[in-house]
């Protein structure tokens, strides 16, 4: 199908939740590539908005999915899965959790945090302890609890009044998160680096603050990986960047390589706040998306994707910060691996991501003035230095 009837069947059929998309539509990808129905290549800057961390075309991956669909793709939680065994030993033998429930998706999994939190409580007979800090212009998902925990107006208003109490405070503000604490508070939960409103890092100081008063006041510290996990800030979890331990973290997006997956782990004590009956799945742990799962995560560990991220995330900041130094058009580059924001001096960013687009280079936009760039990890320092000279010319 051509472009052009692909968006009249959108039109007249699927419902109006993301307007006017961008006007491409792929039918096969490679490496960091994607090829649109026109033919032309790009070179993907996005990664599915940090899902396809292993890029297109993985050989491993697409062999082992193809093994798998061979063999079975579902059959439910009424009996034990293998891959979903090993998944979830690799990911407790790797980080500081004793066990992890799998889901579909990162909203699913913070839904779970949330409610593995408040279950934790009610068994120690502390029910009212049901209030949540999250932190403004977070993002944490789109079902009713996770927008409410999401701290930004926008995706809240429709949806008022909220089902869960969620206290918002500004980033990196310790003060305010010292007031917000009460004794019902129950959790405070983040992301360790915002991604939706811009990619804004946690300071080191503000990340130790939260242990230590989460620690004073007995209150779970639940970290939102969902974006910044699966080797996407050069460790496998960005808690282990910051060098901290939570006592819940969540995860998704790059867990599956591009197979939907979610996932929530938590050390032991608060694990087994959950008893039979409390949680579930149908579709959660299936033997496709846990095969997904252990190809990701083997990669990662022990085929050098970490290592990768890590290196070429610290070329891309020194060829940006180059860039910015030169151009004059660069305000600020944050973030760390290759979770990066790129904001500009003035509101470009519309216009130069259009452009960068012409030229054959995928990114992320946020608002008028930001780039979000989460590139597959298996980007190379010839790919960083062609987005470079692209971004240069745009920038000129």
């Amino acid at each position: 199908m051509t472009l052009s009837e692909i968006r009249e069947l959108d039109r007249k059929y699927y419902m109006n939740t993301f307007g006017d998309r961008t006007p491409l539509c792929f039918t096969k990808g490679n490496g960091i590539e994607l090829t649109a129905t026109d033919g032309k290549v790009y070179k993907d800057f996005f990664a599915g908005i940090a899902v396809n961390c292993l890029g297109y075309g993985h050989e491993r991956l697409t062999r082992e999915l193809c093994d798998q669909v061979t063999k079975v793709i579902h059959t439910s939680n009424i009996y034990y899965g293998e891959s979903q065994a090993r998944l979830a030993q690799a990911l407790v033998e790797n980080t500081c959790a004793d066990r992890v429930f799998f889901c579909n998706s990162g909203a699913e999994a913070n839904e779970g945090a949330i409610k593995l939190a408040k279950k934790y409580f009610v068994m120690k007979g502390q029910p009212e302890r049901i209030e949540f800090i999250t932190l403004k212009n977070s993002f944490h998902g789109r079902t009713l609890a996770t927008v409410a925990a999401t701290g930004q107006e926008k995706y809240q208003k429709p949806y008022k009044p909220l089902l869960e109490k969620f206290i918002h405070v500004e980033i990196n503000d310790t003060d305010a998160l010292k007031r917000a604490v009460t004794d019902k508070t129950a959790a405070i939960m983040v992301e360790l680096i915002q991604g939706e409103s811009g990619v804004h890092p946690m300071t080191r100081e503000y990340v130790t603050e939260i242990v230590k008063i989460c620690k004073e006041k007995g209150i779970i510290f639940i970290a939102d990986e969902i974006q910044t996990g699966i080797g996407r800030c050069g460790e496998l979890f960005a808690h282990q960047y910051y060098g901290v331990e939570p006592d819940i973290f969540t995860m998704a997006k790059g867990l599956g390589g591009g197979v939907p997956i979610g996932g929530f782990a938590a050390k032991q004590k608060f694990a087994d706040a959950f008893v039979p009956g409390d949680h579930g799945t149908t579709f959660g742990g299936n033997p496709l998306a846990m095969r997904a799962g252990c190809v990701v995560i083997d990669e990662m560990l022990n085929g050098g994707v970490i290592d990768n991220a890590r290196e070429v995330g610290t070329y891309f900041f020194e060829k940006l910060n180059e860039l910015a130094e030169t151009s004059g058009k660069i305000a600020e580059v944050r973030g760390a691996g290759l979770m990066i924001g790129i904001e500009f001096k003035d509101e470009i960013a519309k216009s130069a991501g259009a452009e960068m687009r012409e030229k054959g280079y995928l990114v992320g936009t946020i608002g008028t003035k930001v780039f979000r760039i989460v590139p597959p990890l298996i980007v190379t320092k010839s790919d960083i230095d062609g987005f470079i000279g692209a971004l240069g010319e745009v920038l000129a």
